[in-house]
């Protein structure tokens, strides 16, 4: 748009216009949410279930079933606190995390450095840092979390930036909010009359199915609920979902 913001002339001005309609917290990775996702995570000590320091329960039984492989590059999107994070690093992966809030990049790099485990973190927005700061190829994206905070016009942005990103051959595992579970089911049509996110969308499996149809599905299911003691992380108002992308032919 022109300084003013009142001409569009590009599709990402359309992506922009279309983000003001939405709340900051609902506008995952742009510049005017970071405020407030800092305040969400200021507080270490509220009863955040993913505030402690777990893998989620999909991420490991994908190891442990030899459904991925440990190594290779990985990039955590909205890695947060980074406990998704450590875990693929332990694992040998090389990792690039990234989230739009400086205060959840600072608490997941003290993680690293207390643990002593080395991944590179990245504060800002993802789809600004792809092929720059975040070049890939990486053989796993992994987004547990932020997916389903996103307005349905961003996996426009999303849908490119996988594609920018993710290696012929690689995978894509994503956990998002269950319909019927967690999150708002309104058409999208309906959240641009004011209705906003409502927390986060939620998703059925055949409209994952839809919108990330260009890939491969591996495995799609309920999130496992673990208990309090448990290593992992689990919530079943969750879906967890692994896809594969194709190699290129020829």
């Amino acid at each position: 748009m022109d300084q003013r913001g009142r001409n569009i002339r590009t599709v990402d001005d359309v992506l922009r216009l279309l983000d003001g309609l939405f709340a900051p917290e609902a506008d995952r990775w742009s510049s005017r949410a970071a405020s407030w996702w800092d305040g969400f995570y200021a507080d270490r000590t509220k009863p955040v279930p993913f505030f402690a320091a777990k893998p989620d329960e999909s991420l490991v039984g994908y190891l442990d079933r030899g459904l991925i492989a440990g190594g290779g590059r990985a990039l955590d999107l909205g890695c947060g606190p980074g406990r998704n994070t450590l875990q693929l690093a332990a694992w040998g992966f090389e990792v690039d995390a990234v989230d739009l809030s400086p205060t959840a990049v600072a608490w997941a790099e003290e993680r690293a450095q207390d643990s002593g485990i080395r991944a590179r973190f990245h504060c800002g927005d993802a789809f600004a840092l792809a092929g720059t700061e975040l070049p890939g190829p990486y053989d796993l994206v992994y987004d547990s979390g932020c997916f389903h905070h996103l307005p349905p016009h961003r996996r426009i942005s999303y849908l490119t930036l996988l594609d920018q990103v993710l290696a012929p051959g690689g995978h894509f595992a994503l956990t998002c909010f269950a319909a019927g579970a967690m999150g708002s089911e309104l058409p999208d049509a309906d959240l641009y009359q004011g209705s906003g996110l409502q927390g986060g969308l939620a998703y059925t499996p055949e409209a994952l199915r839809r919108i990330f149809g260009d890939l491969e599905e591996v495995e799609l299911r309920r999130m496992r609920d673990e208990p309090p003691q448990s290593p992992c992380f689990g919530e079943d108002f969750l879906w967890t979902a692994l896809f594969r992308r194709p190699h290129m032919e020829g």
